[in-house]
C-alpha cells in the first residue's frame, strides 16, 4: 500500500465528524447553472487587461466600504431548516458580502508586478477569481427572490468554493517561481492579506451552503436531502457553526490522526494528556480549530520524538474564561496611531472598521455580542524548545522547503507524510511542505478575535497558548 493510500485511509478512521454538508458539485455539474450569457459578457468586460478606468467593474467595487462582518451576523438567519423568507435573507446577505470581497482580490492581484501576474499560477488564480465575480454579478443586478433563483445561487457558490480550493498552494508554487522578481516580504504582506480576506470569503459562502442544505424538504429519492436520517444536521450546528463545540473532542480527534501518522513515520505514538476543564463548549468553526490544533500537535508531536523525550506525555489543558463586559475586552486592542480608522495586525478582532479602498490584512469577525466567549488552550511539551535562530521566523511563511523535487512529489502524491496532516481539514487546501502551518493557524484565530502565543524554554521545551474567542451566548 503507498503511502499516499494509507494516508487516506488513516484519515477515514481517525476523523469522524458530524453529517454536515462539507462536499458541494464540481464546477462541471454546476455549469449549466452558472453560464449564461450575461455572466459571460461579465467575464469578459472583467478580464480586459488589468484595467483602472473609471469604469472598471472590479476598481468599483474593490473601492466600496465593506461593512464589519459579525458571527452574529451569520447565526441572525436562525436555526435551519430556514423558511422560504429566511433562506432567500441568507442568500441576498450573502450576495451583498462577496462580490466587493472577491474584487479586492483582484485588486490586489493586479498590483502585483505584471511579471508575477503574468506567470501561469498566478494567472491562474487570477482568471479563477474573475470567473467566480463574474458568476455573482447578475444576481447583484437583480438579487434572489425566489426559491428558484436561490437554488441556481447555492450551485454559484458552489462552484465558488471547489474553484478556490487550491488557491494557497497554487499561489505559493507561482512566487516560488517568481522569487527573482518579488522579494520575500512582499510575498509574506501579499499572503497574509489573501489568506486572512480567503477566510471570510470561503466562510460566507460556505455558511449559506451549509443552510441551503439543511433547510431542503425531505424526498423520497434520500441522495439529495440532508434531512434524511443518515445525512441529518446536529442540532447543535447553525451552518458550518458548532454552536456547543467541545474543544476537547477535537483534540481528541487531531491526537488520534497526528499519532497514526507518527507511527507510520517514526515507529512511535506519543503520548497526550486532557486537563483543565474537558466539558467546556462555545460556539465556533469546528474545520477551523481542528486545523489550529492538527497543526500544533503536529509540531509538538514531532519535536518530542525528534529529541527522544516521546514517553514524556504532551500536556493540554483548556481553560473557559468567564463572560467579561465587552467593553472590557477592547482596552486589550490598541489603535494604530498612524492610521486612523485601521487596526494593526496584533490588533485584529473587535473594533474592525473597514474604509474606502481598504486592503483586508487587517479584516476579521468583528464581537458585538454583549459578553465575549473566549477558550483558552495550553499545549506543553517537553520536545526540546525553539532555536532561538528560528523563532524570529516562525510567523514568516517560508517558500525555500518547498524546492522543485517537493513540487514534483507532491504532484506524485509522495510528500513526507507527517506534513500532509496541514490537509486534514477537508475542505483546507493542500499546504504540505510550505512552512505556512503556524502563520495560517495564527490567521485563522486572530479572525474571529483570537490568538496564538509561544513561549520557548530553550533546551526543554515549548508551551503554545491558543485563545478561541466565540460568539457568547446562542439561546
Amino acid at each position: 500500500m503507498t503511502i499516499a493510500k494509507m494516508l487516506r485511509a488513516s484519515a477515514v478512521r481517525c476523523t469522524p465528524r458530524p453529517k454536515v454538508q462539507t462536499s458541494y458539485p464540481s464546477p462541471r455539474q454546476t455549469r449549466c447553472h452558472s453560464i449564461s450569457s450575461s455572466q459571460q459578457q461579465h467575464e469578459l468586460a472583467l478580464r480586459q487587461p488589468f484595467g483602472h478606468g473609471a469604469n472598471d467593474e472590479v476598481a468599483r467595487l474593490a473601492a466600496s466600504r465593506r461593512r464589519p462582518l459579525t458571527l452574529a451576523d451569520l447565526l441572525k438567519h436562525g436555526r435551519p431548516p430556514l423558511s422560504k423568507d429566511a433562506l432567500l435573507a441568507s442568500a441576498n446577505f450573502t450576495l451583498s458580502l462577496l462580490p466587493a470581497r472577491l474584487a479586492s482580490r483582484i485588486q490586489a492581484l493586479r498590483n502585483l508586478p505584471f511579471i508575477v501576474v503574468s506567470n501561469p499560477h498566478v494567472s491562474k488564480i487570477y482568471n479563477n477569481y474573475v470567473h467566480s465575480l463574474s458568476t455573482l454579478l447578475p444576481y447583484q443586478q437583480r438579487q434572489v427572490t425566489t426559491l428558484e433563483e436561490e437554488t441556481r445561487f447555492a450551485d454559484v457558490l458552489a462552484d465558488l468554493v471547489h474553484t478556490h480550493t487550491n488557491t494557497i498552494p497554487i499561489l505559493a508554487r507561482g512566487f516560488l517561481e517568481c522569487r527573482k522578481y518579488i522579494s520575500s516580504a512582499d510575498v509574506t504582506r501579499f499572503l497574509d492579506t489573501h489568506l486572512r480576506a480567503r477566510i471570510g470569503t470561503r466562510l460566507i459562502a460556505e455558511q449559506h451552503l451549509a443552510l441551503h442544505f439543511a433547510s431542503q424538504p425531505a424526498t423520497d429519492g434520500g441522495s439529495q436531502s440532508p434531512q434524511t436520517p443518515e445525512n441529518s444536521v446536529p442540532s447543535n450546528y447553525i451552518g458550518v457553526i458548532d454552536t456547543a463545540l467541545q474543544p476537547a473532542r477535537i483534540v481528541k480527534l487531531c491526537e488520534d490522526f497526528v499519532g497514526e501518522i507518527c507511527e507510520l513515520k517514526y515507529g512511535v505514538r506519543p503520548r497526550l494528556r486532557i486537563g483543565g476543564q474537558p466539558d467546556a463548549t462555545f460556539a465556533h468553526v469546528p474545520v477551523h480549530v481542528e486545523y489550529i490544533i492538527t497543526e500544533l500537535l503536529k509540531n509538538a508531536f514531532r519535536a518530542v520524538i525528534e529529541s527522544g523525550n516521546e514517553r514524556v506525555p504532551i500536556e493540554v489543558t483548556i481553560a473557559a474564561a468567564p463572560d467579561v463586559p465587552s467593553h472590557d475586552a477592547h482596552d486589550v486592542w490598541r489603535r494604530t496611531p498612524n492610521a486612523p480608522g485601521s487596526y494593526s495586525d496584533s490588533d485584529v478582532g473587535f473594533e474592525f472598521d473597514t474604509v474606502v479602498g481598504t486592503a483586508d490584512a487587517n479584516e476579521s469577525i468583528k464581537s458585538t455580542t454583549p459578553s465575549s466567549q473566549s477558550i483558552t488552550i495550553r499545549i506543553r511539551d517537553r520536545g526540546g524548545g525553539i532555536p532561538p535562530e528560528v523563532i524570529s521566523n516562525i510567523w514568516s511563511y517560508s517558500f525555500t522547503t518547498f524546492n522543485d523535487s517537493s513540487m514534483r512529489d507532491s504532484d506524485n502524491g509522495n510528500l513526507d507524510a507527517l506534513n500532509t496532516i496541514s490537509a486534514s481539514g477537508g475542505q483546507l487546501s493542500s499546504i504540505a511542505g510550505l512552512g505556512y502551518g503556524l502563520p495560517l493557524s495564527r490567521a485563522y484565530a486572530e479572525y474571529f478575535g483570537g490568538s496564538i502565543a509561544i513561549q520557548s524554554l530553550w533546551g526543554w521545551g515549548t508551551d503554545v497558548y491558543l485563545t478561541l474567542q466565540g460568539v457568547g451566548k446562542i439561546e
